[in-house]
């Protein structure tokens, strides 16, 4: 097994893949249906011909730029472990703080939805750490399935609707909207990176020329499906701080910033004016 680590991880280092030594740890255990845990304590151990297949072709599939979620179709988020496919955004621990926001702002809620929900990350998780009534929204058919086993893997019962932002749900039905909204101009796409740009979905990245579109729309969605005094949380892409700051006037109060663990604004959050 340390012999398959270190051929891994020296591939891996080569081709500038960053984290080779986690990354190469993470595709074997994969392989051989294992916790990384198992690596360290089983040292010496050799390899099954099938592991050696699956390993070979995962590290093939990482130095093509696959990301490594995508490989072992799996992600943490907020401690729970979700599946992930193609069909969604792989969650980033900086989404956390969208959830923390609300479950800070909006403590003792009712009802909760969670617009474009993507593999169900923050719908999930506000079902299981409120227990309060949860809904989910996305338009990708494929997002929505994911969305559906994370929620039965893990226990929660939300509810899910496919239908293009808010635009299902009643009037005056929610305490608080938290959204994750795509925020990438179209003509920045090939400044991402390969990872993102080649297999994220691209409904869930571009907003439209600006990177601003969704958030106005979503406003205007929040606007009319939250009760008076609901709070509104919006993760923030690089430079929607003033642009979406602005979208907020005069209609909401107690607008406020969250930033992330590099000092960056992440989250916008803001209230319905009763």
């Amino acid at each position: 097994m340390d012999t398959a680590l270190r051929q891994g991880r020296q591939l891996l280092e080569e081709h500038g893949i960053a984290a080779p030594r986690l990354t190469a740890e993470v595709l074997l255990s994969h392989a051989m249906g294992r916790e990384r845990s198992y690596l360290y304590g089983h040292p010496e151990e050799e390899l099954s011909e099938a592991a050696w297949l699956h390993y070979g072709r995962y590290l093939h599939e990482r130095l093509n730029g696959k990301p490594t979620q995508y490989i072992t179709r799996r992600q943490e988020f907020y401690g729970r472990p979700f599946q992930v496919t193609e069909d969604v955004l792989i969650p980033r621990p900086e989404t956390e703080h969208a959830v923390e926001t609300a479950l800070r702002l909006a403590a003792g809620m009712r009802r909760a939805v969670d617009v474009g929900c993507g593999s169900g990350a923050i719908a999930v998780t506000l079902k299981l750490e409120t227990g309060a009534e949860v809904w989910g929204t996305d338009i990708s058919p494929g997002a929505l399935r994911v969305a559906r086993e994370n929620a039965r893997r893990l226990g929660a019962d939300i509810h899910l609707v496919r239908c293009d932002l808010a635009s299902a749900l009643a009037a005056g039905s929610f305490d608080v909207l938290v959204s994750n909204p795509p925020y990438v101009p179209l003509g920045e796409g090939g400044g991402l990176p390969r990872e993102i740009r080649e297999h994220e979905p691209r409904v869930a990245l571009f907003a439209g020329e600006t990177g601003l579109e969704v958030y106005e729309r979503l406003i205007e969605e929040a606007r009319r499906v939250l009760r008076p005094g609901g709070w509104l949380v919006m993760e923030l892409g690089v430079r929607s701080l003033e642009p979406v700051r602005g979208m907020l006037r005069p209609d909401w109060t107690e607008a406020g910033v969250t930033e992330d663990l590099a000092g960056l604004p992440r989250v916008m959050a803001a209230r319905h004016k009763p």
